[in-house]
């Protein structure tokens, strides 16, 4: 079955940023010139996706929705100005792609969040993507990731090599490689011990999910602080339904922390093609000044 539709999850109180996600939702934090969430919902749209499904707490649904939709009042200003530019890339925006929100009313986990789309996606299987994990192929990951799934009609998810001391941070899978980059997932562990983990694929922020996800995370009880894991839910539906990982190539950006939002922030910036050489080169005089001094 095609991959139609696409989840994204936005429905975190982003405390780490504190005290401006106060009132801005960390998703809504510019990333260069774009606000972060616009990168994964085109990642997304770059993959054929019809739907794309945005889960949302209170207070952050207003300002993704209102991000996405029309503004009459500032395209007419745009247009009484003469900026055609910025009003066809204002109307770009309110046309990218078919947008539903879920509302996730308690932050209690991952598997929680993308339980709270059921409805939407329906019976098909989905595109789940992270927006505080930023790659440098963008939707060329995606795209290798549903010829994985189409070729073994499995679950996908990317996977990338962590030293032994950053494990316990992420979901760890256990495998065995079926071809080049491809393995056959054997067991997940949900942030294991240094010591525990069956491996150093660590599980980052893309998957392609089967509709059988939905059943697994209803079955799975909650864990630590009351939260329903994803991982453990994935765990669940292993004896029934074969997953897949996929270990990607190229950078992977975590921009869900303050340094690593500033360095997500300045990689993507230095490859711009209009402020990436002006931006070099005054990171090159901050540095020479640093030394010389």
């Amino acid at each position: 079955m095609k991959v139609r539709k696409a989840v994204i999850t936005a429905g975190g109180w982003g405390t780490r940023f504190l005290p401006i996600t106060k009132t801005q939702p960390k998703e809504m934090l510019p990333l260069v010139n774009r606000p972060l969430i616009q990168y994964t919902v085109e990642e997304a749209i770059a993959c054929g996706v019809e739907l794309v499904v945005i889960i949302v707490n209170a207070q952050s649904k207003s300002a993704i929705e209102s991000y996405f939709d029309r503004s009459f009042e500032l395209e007419h200003m745009l247009e009484q100005k003469g900026e055609t530019k910025l009003l066809a890339e204002i109307r770009r925006l309110s046309n990218l792609v078919n947008i539903r929100y879920a509302l996730q009313k308690e932050p209690l986990g991952l598997g929680h969040a993308v339980l709270t789309a059921k409805n939407l996606v329906g019976n098909e299987p989905f595109i789940l993507l992270l927006p505080d994990d930023i790659f440098e192929l963008r939707q060329l990951l995606l795209k290798q990731m549903l010829e994985v799934y189409n070729r073994y009609q499995g679950s996908v998810i990317a996977v990338k090599r962590v030293s032994k001391d950053e494990v316990s941070r992420y979901g760890i899978v256990d495998c065995r490689k079926v071809d080049e980059r491809i393995y056959q997932v054997v067991d997940l562990v949900e942030k294991p011990h240094p010591g525990e983990a069956p491996s150093n694929l660590a599980i980052m922020g893309r998957y392609v999910l089967i509709p059988a996800i939905f059943k697994a995370l209803e079955e799975t009880p909650p864990g630590k602080n009351q939260e329903i894991q994803l991982t453990d839910a994935l765990k669940r539906l292993l004896p029934q339904h074969p997953i897949y990982a996929y270990e990607f190539e190229g950078e992977r950006y975590d921009a869900g922390t303050p340094l690593g939002w500033l360095e997500t922030t300045i990689a993507l910036a230095l490859k711009h093609p209009d402020m990436g050489p002006e931006l070099r080169r005054y990171l090159e005089g901050l540095l020479n000044n640093k030394i010389s001094q």
